[in-house]
């Protein structure tokens, strides 16, 4: 098909140096006159015939519409997008691509990483063992087209969400409807006089799927989100990438970093093999399905159902992209010792409650409302999201002491030896808790992967913090403590967090990598740690 393409490609250039295409709807209709002629009218005709402008000769240049199509149906690798915008008279600016005439290999995430200077791990940081579709990070575009960073993690942000959007839709039978009956419900939720963080529950219950709805349930990769939610997605991701801050550390590409280590954990949790296409079974217990089985058969190996809600993974990697949304690059206490307006809001979990705030509101927004049919159906479905956006982003606040308390409860509660294993609720109470320390854990996953990659987020973090100071935004010098400091946060939450992933028995291998990483980077950082901090604050200045 690449040579038929190929030799295609060629032919029509040299017919029409100058070539164009979109795609759409269009009007057709015989001129009559001295001369009959077939005609095509419409605004996808005009938007083709307005692209010529800015084409360029022996190459053919595509609308968004075009390329969406084109990526829909698995021939991603003919197009690249162009380095910046077009402005099309009557429709502004307008995102166009070029089509390639050579095959493009697929970027995977240890290329992108690679981009972003270790933003994660390298090859290694999946398994060898571990496929491109297992994984879900492969892409259809080059590394030499233009694109920028953030262009790029757009991107990769936009695949992995559209693949679990994918998981989301097949889980309702590919069904996407209008939810144009759900306004007065999206417009009223979150809105009721209290604050984010009072909407927290201990307890979020999962979606239940029998075995008939499971063996019925048709392939994920069988099932396009649409190219108009696609889109959406796109611009959505491209929005919530403008909103965040160019800080050193809680940037866009730390999201990223997070929704990377959510993938991953999530994959190791979630296996969908060619036999068992569209059914989630944990990693660990893969089992064959007979008609004797029932629900809690599904769920051995302790998935607590988090395996069979598409929706629940879905919003946790949501919930890793839009964490940080508008992080203002100091702690929270120092929100609070300023006064900021955010500060008055919400007085705990400043950063936290205002980034799931301005992310939902835009999400809420009528562009974006393909998106949100891909996402809920109901209002039960908009609940049950907002609910898990919401605990998964408080999860991310691991400084205030009266929340680490209450999650060190919760865990006694679930996990202990003394905890009761038939309480009402037990799976969805361990799925809830499971959910916000698998976000935890991927917001620090820095710690607890390679050292280099330990070593490039340290330093980001220390830049951040003693940016801070410099700025007058902090009482204490952290060079003087960062030290020992880092001893002390590997000690005592990074080592106790990586060894609860392994407590709650989900996560297969990935529980013990993450502890060996942990420890191996603490005992580097022992050695190594006094130099590296003298190293930062000499860049630091040498950059002033």
């Amino acid at each position: 098909m690449d040579e038929l393409f190929l030799c295609s490609y060629d032919s029509v250039l040299k017919q029409y140096p100058l070539s164009h295409i979109s795609s759409g709807q269009v009007t057709a209709g015989v001129l009559r006159g001295e001369r009959s002629r077939f005609q095509l009218f419409g605004d996808t005709m005009n938007t083709a015939a307005r692209m010529e402008q800015t084409g360029e000769r022996h190459r053919v240049q595509l609308s968004q519409a075009s390329a969406d199509l084109l990526k829909e149906a698995g021939l991603g690798k003919w197009i690249m997008p162009r380095r910046s915008k077009i402005f099309v008279k009557g429709k502004g600016h307008m995102q166009t691509y070029w089509l390639r005439k050579t095959k493009a290999p697929k970027l995977k995430e240890s290329d992108v990483q690679g981009d972003m200077n270790t933003v994660a791990e390298t090859d290694d940081m999946y398994e060898e063992s571990d496929s491109e579709e297992e994984t879900g990070l492969a892409f259809d575009f080059d590394t030499d087209q233009g694109m920028t960073k953030i262009e790029r993690l757009v991107e990769w942000n936009a695949e992995v969400l559209g693949s679990l959007l994918q998981q989301v839709i097949a889980s309702r039978g590919g069904v996407v409807n209008d939810i144009d009956t759900l306004s007065r419900a999206e417009n009223n939720i979150g809105r009721d006089g209290g604050t984010v963080l009072d909407e927290f529950t201990p307890i979020i219950p999962l979606k239940r799927f029998g075995v008939g709805d499971l063996r019925e349930r048709r392939r994920p990769s069988s099932i396009g989100i649409g190219v108009e939610a696609k889109s959406q997605l796109r611009s959505y991701l491209s929005e919530i990438a403008g909103m965040y801050r160019e800080n050193p550390f809680h940037s866009f590409e730390h999201a990223s970093h997070v929704t990377a280590s959510v993938k991953k954990l999530l994959t190791r949790m979630v296996m969908v093999g060619e036999e068992n296409d569209g059914l989630a079974i944990n990693s660990e217990c893969k089992a064959d399905i007979n008609d004797d089985m029932d629900l809690n058969d599904l769920q051995i190996g302790h998935c607590f159902g988090i395996t069979t809600d598409p929706l629940a993974q879905f919003a946790v990697g949501f919930s890793a992209v839009i964490h940080d949304v508008d992080h203002p690059g100091v702690p929270n206490a120092q929100l609070v010792k300023e006064k900021t307006r955010n500060a008055k809001i919400y007085r705990k979990s400043v950063a936290e409650q205002n980034s799931v705030e301005l992310a939902w509101d835009m999400l809420m927004s009528e562009e974006y409302s393909a998106l949100r049919a891909c996402i809920y159906q109901t209002e039960s479905e908009l609940r049950r999201f907002r609910q898990l956006v919401v605990n998964t982003v408080m999860a991310t606040d691991i400084v205030d002491k009266e929340l680490q308390t209450l999650r060190k409860n919760r865990w006694d509660a679930a996990f202990s030896s003394a905890a009761p294993r038939s309480a009402e609720n037990d799976d969805d109470r361990k799925a809830t808790i499971v959910i916000e320390h698998l976000i935890q854990a991927s917001d620090v996953s820095h710690t607890m992967q390679h050292w280099h990659i330990y070593k490039e987020w340290n330093e980001r973090f220390f830049m951040e913090c003693y940016g801070a100071y410099k700025a007058g935004r902090a009482d204490s010098d952290p060079s003087v403590s960062w030290y020992e400091g880092e001893i002390g946060f590997f000690d005592f939450y990074v080592i106790p967090l990586a060894k609860k992933l392994d407590v709650c028995g989900v996560f297969g291998v990935s529980s013990d990598e993450y502890l060996n990483y942990a420890e191996a980077n603490r005992d580097e950082w022992v050695r190594e740690g006094k130099a590296l901090v003298k190293e930062y604050v000499t860049k630091y200045n040498s950059e002033q």
